[in-house]
């Protein structure tokens, strides 16, 4: 099977289990934008981007540590993962500890319900523990058991949403003694969302059992110490990169418009990332399975006119995506509650910011496969300082169009910056040329569906569809010929 196929196939079993853990947030977006108030789906959406934040640090980078030394070291693969998996555990350990005796505290200077802290902390330490784990399936090349297992617990917390948002409800006014009501209230809040989390994150815990049981726990200190000075700077420089990603929702407490409550603009912009939930498949799908892919394939000849294809037709396909969602938003937006339709325009933004984010990603491979990741601390620095600055200056005028805005031109300034290093210190031949004709294109035709948009759905949705369908061929034909041209030459490499 040739590099691209190979990428292409894992990618979309990967994918099986990304779209769904993704599609949980889609598919119950209804359900919570009608439910709780945009405040009360404000107050989750600031927790669920501590959450965010925290799991870089406690996984300490450690995922990629480990696919580096254990695809460079395949003797001592049983001892790193052990090294790896003992140091977590203790780790996540010591956190649970530390925020249980501590919760009270943050409780009171939040706002937040100290059990919902604790709930957030087992949370933590179940997904970090587990992390390595499933990071070990993907290095053993065995897909379809991750995606089992990514399925199950996806599935599980499908089903706990739904026992709690409908059935414990009623079953609290049949049994108003009951002890659950010492953790959350009688009528659904924010604090449902996060106990179906954690209940799905045991059964994740669950599954691994008999791995966990069979793990001898042996701790290298020569390995650790290796293991860290590698993945520490990741981890420093994926701390910046997912604050970027997530410091606009907890800045909204201190920066939003004072015309509007911050809990209400918080819930209405989280609602509305929502609906970009085909291009964040799509790019975390990709990332699952282009890892591994990049690191195991660093030797081959030739390999750089891969990565510089995999970059082109990756852009390619996101902005066929991007086309798709932004000419039928109206449809999108009936998914969400009335209250929460109001952001509805600041969506082509967060959907190209999600495309750019996709692309700082396939650059950033240069760093990790020349092991400079000390300048991946410089990027993600760099766009978290033009976020913050973006979002402090801006949001207490433009609200959630300027935390929006503020990704896109942070990620465009990391991709900027990360593809002039790439230059001088692992160069990648790009095809410029045609990545910008595809953004130009699909702007392009963006713009032209703008003059419709006034128009009857009748009208509009029929022309935009056409708008489609002419990006789709234009793509195809452009390409064909060169893809058969790269599979030839891959295939007589083997």
């Amino acid at each position: 099977m040739n590099q691209i196929r190979q990428l292409a196939s894992q990618t979309a079993i990967y994918g099986l289990s990304s779209i769904g853990a993704r599609f949980i947030n889609f598919f119950f977006v209804p359900i919570y934008t009608r439910v709780l108030s945009p405040g009360n789906y404000g107050l989750a959406s600031e927790l669920l981007a501590y959450i965010a934040l925290l799991q870089v640090v406690l996984t300490f980078g450690l995922e990629t540590g480990f696919f580096r030394f254990a695809n460079k070291e395949k003797e001592k693969a049983g001892l790193l993962f052990s090294t790896t998996s003992s140091w977590l555990l203790v780790s996540s350990g010591i956190f649970i500890v530390l925020v249980f005796l501590l919760s009270g505290t943050i409780s009171r200077s939040m706002g937040h319900s100290a059990i919902y802290l604790q709930f957030v902390a087992l949370i933590l330490a179940i997904d970090c523990f587990t992390a390595i784990y499933f990071a070990r399936l993907r290095y053993e090349n065995k897909p379809w058991l991750f995606a089992v297992f990514k399925t199950i617990k996806i599935l599980s917390e499908v089903g706990f949403n739904l026992l709690l948002f409908f059935v414990l409800p009623g079953w609290f006014l049949k049994h108003p003694d009951s002890i659950l009501l010492n953790y959350i209230p009688p009528q659904p809040d924010y604090g449902y969302i996060l106990l179906a989390i954690l209940l799905s994150a045991i059964v994740s815990l669950v599954l691994f059992i008999p791995s966990i049981v069979k793990t001898r726990f042996r701790f290298s200190p020569e390995l650790w110490k290796k293991l860290m000075v590698y993945s520490l700077p990741l981890m420093i420089a994926g701390l910046p990169g997912i604050a970027n990603d997530y410091i606009d929702r907890i800045l909204f407490r201190y920066f939003s418009p004072d015309a509007t409550p911050w809990l209400d603009q918080l819930g209405i912009y989280s609602a509305v990332i929502k609906l970009a939930v085909f291009i964040t498949l799509f790019v975390q799908m990709f990332r699952y399975a282009a890892e591994p892919f990049f690191f195991s394939s660093a030797q081959q000849e030739n390999i750089k006119k891969t990565y510089a294809d995999v970059m082109k037709y990756f852009i390619a396909f996101c902005m066929f995506l991007f086309l798709g969602i932004v000419f039928y938003a109206d449809l999108f937006a009936l998914i969400l509650g009335k209250e929460y339709r109001t952001g509805m325009d600041v969506l082509p933004v967060i959907l190209l910011a999600n495309i750019f984010l996709g692309i700082s990603f396939n650059l950033s491979m240069w760093f990790k496969l020349s092991e400079q990741t000390r300048y991946a601390v410089y990027i993600t620095l760099t766009g978290l300082a033009v976020t913050v600055l973006i979002d402090v200056v801006f949001m207490p005028v433009y609200g959630y169009y300027a935390a929006a805005s503020s990704h896109l031109v942070s990620y465009t300034v990391m991709i900027v910056i990360s593809y002039r290093l790439s230059l001088r210190h692992y160069p990648i031949p790009y095809d410029l040329k045609a990545i910008f004709i595809y953004f130009a294109a699909g702007l392009g035709l963006f713009g032209i569906s703008l003059l419709t948009r006034d128009a009857a759905g009748w009208i509009r949705f029929p022309v935009n569809t056409f708008l489609l369908a002419i990006y789709a061929v234009f793509v195809v034909r452009k390409e064909k010929m060169k893809v058969a041209d790269v599979l030839i030459r891959l295939m007589r490499k083997k």
